[in-house]
């Protein structure tokens, strides 16, 4: 996949298979507006439609991730018509599920600010490393707005009772609050070490089966909330049956016993 062109992000690609966006807006804190929106949502379609990406890592340029939504474009919403806010709302919510439903490994590598719809991005990734001094709001209770688009996702990765504290105080929260609930996985002190932490999970994507990939994110969707009954035991049986059988499980199984590499490990 070739580097692509946009105005207000980077989509970057290399040979072994990694994506990087960077949404490019850092004199406005990476702040969403409708064209930012229409360009991720591009980007992760893109990224999703692409069998040679592996891993897909979302970050912000400058010294935040994303403060949420555009003042400018808040203030010409209000004005809006009851049809334009709903439209302007659904285009949101495709991009977020855009994001989610991605095939690929995603991984939010956060900064400074992640208000909001910010915040819904990183909820929205497989996995989440913060920078220490990263801050965390959902701020929209203070507008006198619910974060309604991005709550699927945030109480997916929180859970209710999380979700529903921070919603309704609109509490600021650092990094190590965010780890301890879920909303990330690793807290890191600096860039360095934040380097060195993307190179890491980099690696254990890379060694994992890509089809593989894609259906344990589809096994989780499918199982989370259901009756563990003999029908989801049947289910899931079924499925590691058609994965032993696959290409890459035969693939994997050889290479294990033959003690070498498999051949998606490169």
């Amino acid at each position: 996949m070739r580097d692509s062109d946009y105005d207000l992000i980077k989509l970057e690609a290399t040979m072994e298979g990694l994506a990087v966006v960077t949404i490019n807006r850092p004199d406005v804190h990476n702040a969403f507006n409708m064209e930012l929106i229409a360009e991720l949502t591009d980007a992760f379609k893109t990224i999703a439609a692409e069998e040679t990406i592996r891993m897909m890592i979302l970050r912000g340029a400058g010294p935040s991730f994303s403060a949420g939504a555009d003042l400018n474009w808040m203030k010409r919403a209000a004005e809006h018509t009851k049809e334009d806010n709903v439209r302007d709302a659904l285009n949101l919510a495709e991009m977020l599920q855009s994001l989610y439903e991605m095939p690929q490994m995603t991984l939010a590598m956060v900064q400074g600010a992640a208000m909001g719809g910010g915040a819904g991005l990183v909820a929205a990734c497989d996995m989440a490393v913060a920078m220490a001094n990263a801050k965390f709001r959902f701020s929209e209770v203070r507008l006198g707005l619910t974060p309604a688009t991005i709550s699927p996702y945030v109480i997916d990765a929180i859970g209710p009772r999380q979700a529903r504290a921070l919603f309704v105080t609109g509490e600021v929260f650092d990094a190590g609050h965010a780890e301890k609930i879920g909303l990330v996985h690793y807290v890191v002190e600096d860039l360095a070490e934040m380097t060195k932490m993307e190179e890491h999970i980099a690696n254990l994507v890379f060694s994992a089966a890509p089809g593989a990939v894609a259906d344990c994110k589809k096994l989780v969707a499918d199982v989370t909330g259901q009756i563990i009954d003999r029908d989801l035991s049947h289910e899931t049986a079924k499925r590691i049956a058609v994965r032993r059988a696959s290409d890459e499980g035969r693939e994997g199984i050889a290479a294990f016993l033959e003690k070498r590499a498999p051949s998606w490990v490169k």
